[in-house]
């Protein structure tokens, strides 16, 4: 795991700079730098919609007495889309772009199911009842 993420420190960079050096062959340095501010303005404003969206559907389901799983599960995917679209290249908005269509979340989430979900483990004690007492301190209460 460690030679991964080491190779992808080095890789990224290393892709993220030939794609730059291409494309401002292309079409010049300033438009260049624009279309990558471009796409870290337009990144924001999606994933503060979805974002938006995805907390919407986390307080219903919480609301209906469900865990809101996939909900988490569509955060962290926005919160890495995130990370994506405000590092500067052409690669890393294209994955941040793709992490921001439902579609392909729920691919993802079908893989991190089948890759990690049979490690997850629910226990359930039974009810758990904590004894106390209380005292009644607002205004007009019983006291």
């Amino acid at each position: 795991m460690a030679f991964v993420i080491l190779l992808a420190l080095i890789g990224v960079p290393l892709v993220e700079i030939a794609v730059f050096i291409e494309v401002g062959g292309w079409i010049g340095l300033w438009p260049t730098l624009a279309v990558i501010v471009l796409t870290a303005v337009v990144g924001t404003w999606l994933i503060r919609a979805q974002g938006i969206g995805v907390l919407m559907r986390a307080r219903r389901t919480v609301a209906e007495g469900g865990a809101p799983l996939r909900e988490a599960f569509d955060g962290i995917c926005l919160i890495v889309a995130g990370a994506f679209l405000l590092t500067p290249g052409f690669v890393t908005d294209a994955a941040g772009f793709l992490l921001l269509l439902p579609p392909l979340r729920d691919l993802a989430a079908v893989w991190a199911w089948r890759r990690w979900g049979r490690d997850i483990r629910v226990r359930r004690d039974g009810p758990h009842v904590i004894e106390g007492e209380y005292r009644d301190d607002t205004p007009g209460g019983p006291g």
